[in-house]
């Protein structure tokens, strides 16, 4: 088995990984939404909508230039 972020030999000890920044790297991309999961619920879809609408009108009334 290859570590899925370099394709080096997996180490036992970070499996599936080779190292603890493969490991560390695959992790971020967690956090950063890279493996998120489109939905097709039309819920979600109102609801991302709703939020990026409300995050505009936020950076429009926090009284900094844009």
């Amino acid at each position: 088995m290859s570590c899925p972020i370099c394709n080096r030999k997996t180490d036992a000890t970070y499996r599936p990984f080779c190292s603890k920044r493969c490991a560390d790297v695959d992790l971020a991309k967690w956090f950063g939404g890279d493996y998120a999961v489109p939905s097709q619920d039309p819920d979600d879809i109102e609801e991302a909508a709703q939020a990026a609408i409300d995050a505009l009108d936020a950076a429009d009334t926090d009284g900094k230039p844009h």
